[in-house]
């Protein structure tokens, strides 16, 4: 539920405050957000299925989204970034529906 609730607070302060992003993290913004993403439905599922431990969603987090950039940013040296991005969507898109559904599931029983 904190996750949630963080989540869209972070959304409610983003459209109030309106915040810049330099041009050079530019890249990294859609990454940091799909791999968040997939952090807090995770947390979700977890929540639901009785086995959310709020120490391992933190670590889920952080580690989610620094490998997310990483990747992106090794993908930007090797000058194959738009490649990786797209393959880095793809895996946690595939994720972040696998983990909707099981939410669908528990909450509708279908």
């Amino acid at each position: 539920m904190i996750a949630v609730l963080a989540l869209i607070a972070g959304v409610a302060l983003g459209i109030v405050f309106h915040p810049t992003v330099p041009p050079e993290l530019a890249p990294y913004l859609p990454i940091a957000v799909v791999a968040a993403l997939d952090a807090v439905f995770g947390g979700v599922r977890a929540k639901l299925d009785g086995i959310f431990d709020d120490k391992q969603f933190v670590v889920s987090f952080i580690s989610n989204v620094l490998v997310a950039a990483l990747i992106v940013y090794l993908g930007d040296q090797l000058g194959v970034g738009t490649q990786l991005s797209t393959g880095v969507v793809v895996v946690l898109g595939v994720r972040i529906f696998g983990n909707v559904a099981a939410i669908r599931r528990h909450l509708f029983r279908a």
